[in-house]
């Protein structure tokens, strides 16, 4: 054993980065939300960036940890504490056996992740580990966590019993990730043109660039449906159903807008009017209902160089993880 759920919370499944390479049969990618976050929890504590991580939603469950670990919590503030004392994310954490996390207030965010080195031991589906509830596979059992469940670790390949001091739960280790630039802004989310941008009425391409949108209270890990002023195409006809991606804007028939999350439908024959860059998936993914978004429109070229610097920003997280482990563990 290595993880016991003691109490389960309202969302919780294991993600890894997506399914990719069966769209084809109807199964999209899925994965988690926020993958820069999902990302860094893993290089924290010594794995590769594909590992499995554990998704919350808040409330999020308590865990029991069955045996010593190295864990990371990044994403979303839920003011995690281990039994009565509260720990930073974005730091690696050593935990001793029989302590329990736990998740009591919601400060920021929508989800945040665990890691925990050697990741978990769970069999893959169609080459991924990501729970898809819809098909009810991969993850554990291809449904969220429940009462009762525990979770095996991988294999451990570093000694970290020995950080922990005598009498402490937790040890935190001394290093942590800078996420400043990457949520700031956190409501003005830039765009690309879809395309059927250019089927939008000019009053409705200014009304989209000019105006806030709110995020649905029904907006789950499928879509954000938006409410805000009301869209208008300039011609009416029907359109063929095409492949959509994550970050996908589309155009529903009444008039409002939804962007298309990690769960979405492969196909879809809704006119796509942008698609969100993939640098700002990341903060759109931890917006909540009732929040509201601000487009703006950039080019090709931005996105490219926004998520460029997102990709260095973590080969170097990766590199000075696995040198500051190396020296505590030796």
């Amino acid at each position: 054993m290595a993880i016991t759920i003691i109490k389960p919370g309202i969302l919780d499944t294991l993600q890894d980065l997506g399914r990719y390479g069966y769209s084809h049969l109807g199964i999209n990618p899925g994965g988690a939300m926020d993958r820069y976050a999902a990302q860094a929890a893993n290089l924290l504590v010594g794995n590769e960036t594909p590992v499995a991580v554990l998704e919350m939603h808040f409330p999020a469950a308590q865990i029991l940890f069955e045996q010593n670990a190295l864990i990371s919590i990044t994403g979303a503030d839920f003011c995690p504490m281990l039994n009565d004392e509260q720990v930073p994310r974005w730091h690696p954490v050593v935990v001793r056996k029989n302590t329990i996390l736990h998740f009591p207030k919601l400060q920021w965010g929508a989800r945040c992740y665990l890691a925990v080195h050697g990741g978990f031991c769970v069999p893959p589906w169609l080459n991924s580990y990501s729970t898809n509830l819809k098909a009810g596979a991969g993850g554990f059992a291809g449904r969220k966590l429940e009462k009762g469940d525990e979770l095996p670790f991988g294999e451990n390949h570093m000694y970290i019993s020995g950080l922990l001091k005598e009498g402490k739960d937790y040890e935190i280790l001394r290093w942590q990730v800078a996420t400043g630039a990457m949520y700031e802004h956190p409501n003005e989310i830039y765009i690309i043109k879809g395309q059927e941008w250019d089927q939008l009425a000019p009053q409705s391409q200014q009304d989209m660039l000019e105006n806030n949108f709110i995020i649905h209270p029904f907006s789950d890990r499928m879509g954000y449906q938006l409410k805000g002023v009301p869209l208008q195409r300039m011609q009416r006809n029907e359109l063929l159903s095409s492949g959509v991606s994550f970050g996908t804007v589309q155009l529903l028939p009444g008039g409002q807008m939804i962007v298309l999350m990690s769960d979405h439908q492969t196909t879809g024959g809704y006119p796509r009017l942008a698609h969100v860059i993939s640098a700002h998936l990341p903060k759109l993914a931890q917006l909540r209902p009732s929040d509201c978004i601000q487009f703006k429109m950039t080019d090709i070229a931005t996105a490219e160089n926004m998520l460029m610097a997102q990709q260095q920003e973590l080969n170097i997280l990766r590199r000075a993880c696995y040198e500051r482990l190396n020296q505590v563990v030796c």
